[in-house]
C-alpha cells in the first residue's frame, strides 16, 4: 500500500508558557500544503526481521530511535502482536528539520496504512492517542485539515481557512534547526493573539498582527533567513513568515502575482 504524506505550514506561532511536563503551550494555525513524501508498506517474508526500513531521496537520520516510521510500527505491534512483519520504503522529498512536519506526517501515515492494510479495529480517539505518542503535531495529520492548534499542538479545532485563491511560495535553504535549541532561545509570552479571529481579516493585514515567536532568535543566529523573508515581501507577498521553528519560509501572493526568484540552486523552492 502506498501513501503520499504531505507537510504543513504554521500560520503564526505563539509560545505561551512552559508546562510541568517539559513541553510548551502554544497557539498556531496548521495548514496542509502540497509538498509530499511517498511511503510504501508491504508484508515481509523475512521471518527473522520484524521491520525492514529503506529510504531514498533526501538523506534522513539513520538512528532507528529517531525514526517515527519505525516507532509507529512498534507502537501498534506492542498492542497488536499479530501485526505481520513488514517492508517499508520512504522516499523523502519534504525538507528535514524545516518546520514542515514531514517526519510527523510520515509517522502518522504509517499508523493509518497499517490500520487499513491489516484491518486493525480501533476508533479515531485511539488513533489520536497513538499519534500523540509519536509527536505533538502528529494528530494534525490524521484529519489533515486547517486547524487552530493549542496545548502542545495536539488540541485541534478545525477552522474555515481556504488559501486556494492564492499562490504560496515555499523556500528552504537547507539549514537544519534543532527544535530543542530553538525553544531554549524563547521567552514565552502569555498574551494570546486569537488567531482564529485574525485570519478572518484580509491577508495583507496579517503582517502587523500575526507573529512567529521563533523568528527573532533564529534570524539572529541565521541572518539569511531574515533576508529570505525580506525578499518575499519585496516580491509582493501579502504575508510572509517562517514555518514552525524553521528553517522554511513561505510567502502568500495574489493569484495574479507569481514572481521569479534567483535563490541558489541548492535551495528547496516550490509553488504550492
Amino acid at each position: 500500500m502506498i501513501s503520499f504524506p504531505n507537510g504543513k505550514i504554521n500560520i503564526g506561532l505563539s509560545v505561551i508558557g512552559k508546562r510541568t511536563d517539559g513541553y510548551h503551550d502554544l497557539e498556531s494555525i496548521f495548514y496542509p500544503i502540497n509538498v509530499k513524501d511517498s511511503l510504501e508498506i508491504i508484508t515481509s517474508n523475512l521471518d527473522q526481521l520484524e521491520i525492514s526500513f529503506t529510504s531514498s531521496g533526501l538523506e534522513i537520520d539513520g538512528n532507528e530511535s529517531n525514526n517515527l516510521c519505525i516507532k509507529a510500527y512498534k507502537l501498534l505491534k506492542k498492542d497488536f502482536p499479530s501485526l505481520p512483519h513488514i517492508k517499508m520504503h520512504l522516499h523523502k522529498a519534504i525538507p528535514i528539520g524545516a518546520g514542515l512536519g514531514g517526519g510527523s506526517a510520515n509517522g502518522t501515515a504509517v499508523l493509518k496504512i497499517l490500520i487499513e492494510k491489516f484491518g486493525i479495529s480501533i476508533n479515531n480517539e485511539m488513533l489520536l492517542h497513538y499519534a500523540l505518542q509519536l509527536g505533538s503535531d502528529c494528530p494534525f495529520f490524521i484529519n489533515n485539515t486547517p486547524s487552530l492548534a493549542t496545548g502542545r499542538g495536539e488540541i485541534l479545532k478545525p477552522i474555515n481557512l481556504d488559501l486556494s485563491a492564492y499562490n504560496i511560495f515555499i523556500i528552504n535553504p537547507g539549514i537544519h534547526i534543532n527544535t530543542a535549541w530553538a525553544f531554549s532561545k524563547l521567552k514565552p509570552d502569555s498574551s494570546v493573539t486569537n488567531l482564529n479571529n485574525i485570519i478572518s481579516i484580509p491577508i495583507d493585514n496579517w503582517k502587523e498582527l500575526i507573529r512567529n515567536d521563533f523568528e527573532i532568535a533564529i534570524f539572529n543566529s541565521f541572518p539569511v533567513l531574515e533576508l529570505i523573508k525580506s525578499s518575499l515581501y519585496k516580491a509582493g507577498a501579502l504575508y510572509a513568515s517562517m514555518s514552525g521553528s524553521g528553517s522554511t519560509l513561505y510567502g502568500i501572493f495574489e493569484k495574479s502575482n507569481k514572481p521569479t526568484f534567483d535563490f541558489p540552486a541548492t535551495y528547496f523552492c516550490k509553488w504550492n
